[in-house]
């Protein structure tokens, strides 16, 4: 998928991604040895839009499994079209095909619709696989992903082993709810990921506002610090912190007051627990105070005025 580090980073660099040199070297090791690459951290934090990046940057598409508690192996790597397969069996009636041959038809290929994991295996060229908070299923539906991490094929029972015509990269997340088994971390290059530093989500929201002043994106940051080290139940993401902070911009102010508390909080508070915490008289505004602190720390750091 990628001929050399330089051209991974160089299109990486181009989606827009803001990546850190080591973890631009584990994506390049990971694809060149056919590894997949398990990314683990809390929810917003940038897991699954670096598949998407990592999609781009290869120039090809991403196949995705979203696991959720109750997903079946079915929806994952495929099943038969049954509407079909009546269709076929009252095209046969006036055919005089033998039952046998009736059966050995409806198992055919061309009745089963595939599922991502399928579809990625059955793709010319290289895609993105990417299969999204494995956490929430159980250890069984993790067990049945281990022929194809490892081999490279998926054996279904009524027509055999579908074996990969491509291989894909692969990319695992984990919000961590459950603890991912130790086969699945045996076969897989394992990555922390955690929220950007303040430093690197400035970065970013500048990327996102780039006619907006330093001081706004560094205030942005500091509040996006301030407010994940808060109880919240759900903390803001980076790309939450995006929409705040284009918000702002449309609302036609730099600077974020107590007096906007109540249009902004459904970009910041998702849960009705977060929302009290934060309508509380000093809540929103000691986060605010805090988020100040943290800018004025980022802009000491980088030498330049606030």
């Amino acid at each position: 998928m990628f001929d050399s580090l330089e051209a991974l980073s160089h299109r990486l660099d181009a989606t827009g991604y803001f990546i850190n040199p080591v973890m631009t070297q584990v994506i390049y090791l990971a694809a060149r040895l056919q590894k997949p690459l398990l990314l683990e951290g809390p929810a917003g934090s940038g897991k699954t839009q670096l598949a998407l990046s990592v999609a781009k940057a290869g120039n090809t598409h991403i196949e995705r499994l979203q696991c959720y508690q109750g997903v079946t192996e079915a929806q994952a790597i495929g099943s038969f079209d049954s509407a079909l397969q009546r269709l076929y069996l009252e095209f046969s009636k006036g055919q005089h095909t033998d039952w046998h041959s009736i059966q050995s038809g409806l198992a055919g290929r061309e009745f089963f619709r595939p599922g991502p994991l399928m579809r990625a295996l059955e793709c010319e060229r290289p895609c993105v696989l990417l299969i999204d908070e494995l956490d929430k299923v159980d250890d069984g539906f993790e067990a049945m992903l281990l022929e194809i991490l490892s081999a490279w094929q998926l054996s279904i029972p009524e027509f055999g082993t579908v074996k990969a015509k491509s291989i894909p990269f692969v990319v695992l997340t984990s919000n961590e709810e459950r603890r991912l088994g130790d086969p699945i971390r045996r076969r897989s290059l394992y990555v922390r990921v955690e929220h950007p530093t303040p430093e690197l989500e400035s970065e970013i929201i500048a990327s996102r506002t780039p006619d907006a002043e330093t001081s706004f994106h560094r205030e942005i940051a500091g509040i996006a610090r301030s407010f994940r080290n808060y109880s919240l139940e759900k903390p803001p993401s980076v790309s939450e912190m995006i929409d705040f902070a284009r918000a702002l911009q449309l609302l036609g102010t730099n600077h974020v007051t107590e007096e906007l508390r109540d249009v902004l909080l459904p970009f910041l508070a998702k849960t009705e627990k977060d929302r009290r915490h934060l309508m509380l008289r000093e809540g929103f505004k000691s986060l605010l105070d805090d988020g100040e602190r943290y800018a004025r720390e980022l802009a000491a750091t980088e030498g330049s005025p606030s």
